[in-house]
């Protein structure tokens, strides 16, 4: 995404089943663990987590992967 992501927006990325769209759930810089995942986010390098609209599940995303839906 060209601007940052806020809890709330609704975003597509890119799974490798396919497209997946959900929704920003909240802003991570620091550390943060999803599904065995590590994520080692910084306050200049934040990540940030979703939420599936199909499955429900989280993931965390730097704002690259991103992209605005809706």
């Amino acid at each position: 995404m060209k601007t940052e992501p806020k809890a709330g927006d609704k975003v597509a990325w890119n799974t490798s089943q396919g497209k997946t769209t959900g929704v920003v759930t909240r802003k991570v810089t620091g550390t943060a663990h999803v599904k065995g995942h590590t994520a080692k986010a910084t306050k200049d390098d934040p990540e940030f987590e979703v939420r599936s609209s199909k499955s429900g599940k989280k993931a965390i995303h730097k704002a690259g992967a991103l992209h605005k839906n809706g």
